[in-house]
């Protein structure tokens, strides 16, 4: 039997991912979208080569993977009916992790984290109805709580279906939410709820920019459309993978739901501006110019400062809503807090800036390629 993961080729997956196979356990069974066997291991190496070497990867390859080429938004994820079954069949537990980030495609939104999420529902039905399902662990967000100001909101409060949403990937992912609890009612659940995960504590590299971008750029502005004593719930990598992967593992956690957040002690833009070692001058009347320019600069398409813009515009709401998100209940299960942005901040920001917001990926050499493709593939 083994842990079913989905989204290991992304961010935070790749952070769970190595996180799994760092420790003694089961194998994992990771769908990764792709249309074959090499496509499928040369994606998860580039998510992985940041957590490993190729010589780790090899190994964990041989002895603890087990890759499934397939496709989320495809009914069985595209795999034949015997392949399907037989793949429901071998599946202890659940960690739905795969989704789509983009904040302004509903269509992309509905395909992805709808569609998706419902296709692994099926499986886990099949697998809690073949043998029992240990436990299906959901990764969702904070922004299910929709739009807020100026609040501190904790887990059981979260969703209102009557408060607005910021965009269709926050409403999509409440009604994954919803989809888990009301599809899955006799299998034990977990769902974490993250805030903005940026970076990683303990080294000053990322293969994730969006976010770093924004803050690279109202780092070198002398006037920002801000609020100093505004808070921004930011959380690293690191400690979002560790909770996940402790909390999926227990036999009995203590809630259903988790923020896995930076809470109250989410820090203020003054703060974060200081440890970027910037003094600006912080404006909040300009908001509303500011967002109107964003939403035009925006539509610069094909520009670097278009682009910028789109990001910025995306994550100016978040930016400006002053909310963060009670995490007492995994700092009680875990025993410690998560790091803050400020003591890592600077290291990120100037990683990004001297490599230009891009990492410097590794292929894979002919050699390893063709051995680890050796392995099974279905």
């Amino acid at each position: 039997m083994s842990v079913f993961l989905t989204g290991a080729t992304g961010f935070l997956g790749g952070y769970v991912t190595a996180r799994l196979l760092e420790l003694p356990g089961p194998a994992l069974t990771l769908l990764v979208r792709a249309s074959d066997r090499d496509e499928a291991i040369g994606r998860l190496w580039r998510a992985l080569q940041f957590h490993a070497s190729s010589d780790r990867f090899r190994e964990w390859l041989h002895t603890r993977i087990r890759i499934v080429a397939g496709d989320i938004t495809l009914p069985s994820f595209g795999l034949n009916h015997p392949d399907w079954h037989e793949l429901a069949c071998s599946i202890d537990s659940v960690i739905h992790l795969a989704a789509t980030l983009n904040h302004r495609s509903e269509k992309l939104c509905l395909n992805v984290n709808l569609r998706g999420t419902l296709e692994v529902i099926r499986l886990a039905q099949v697998a809690d109805a073949d043998h029992g399902l240990r436990r299906f662990s959901h990764v969702s967000t904070t922004t299910v709580a929709g739009i807020r100001q100026d609040e501190v909101v904790a887990e059981d409060r979260a969703i209102e279906w009557d408060r607005s949403d910021h965009d269709p990937y926050a409403r999509t992912k409440k009604f994954c939410e919803h989809m888990v609890t009301t599809l899955l009612p006799h299998v034990p659940r977990t769902i974490f709820r993250p805030s903005v995960v940026l970076g990683d504590s303990r080294r000053p590299e990322t293969t994730q920019f969006d976010l770093v971008r924004a803050f690279a750029f109202f780092s070198r502005l002398p006037v920002v459309p801000l609020r100093g004593d505004d808070r921004i719930d930011i959380v690293p990598a690191d400690y979002v993978a560790d909770a996940i992967v402790a909390l999926h593992g227990k036999t009995h956690p203590l809630h259903e739901i988790y923020h896995l957040t930076s809470g109250t002690g989410s820090e203020t833009f003054s703060a974060i501006m200081t440890a970027l070692c910037a003094r600006p001058t912080f404006a909040p009347w300009l908001r509303s110019p500011c967002a109107w320019g964003v939403r035009r600069v925006s539509e610069w398409r094909g520009t670097q400062i278009g682009r910028v813009a789109s990001l910025i515009r995306v994550f100016l709401p978040y930016m400006l809503a002053n909310t963060v998100y009670d995490n007492r209940r995994v700092v009680d299960e875990l025993g410690r807090r998560p790091p803050p942005f400020s003591g890592y901040c600077a290291e990120l920001r100037d990683f990004a800036l001297q490599h230009k917001f891009h990492y410097p990926y590794t292929p894979l050499l002919a050699a390893d390629s063709a051995v680890m493709t050796t392995e099974r593939v279905v």
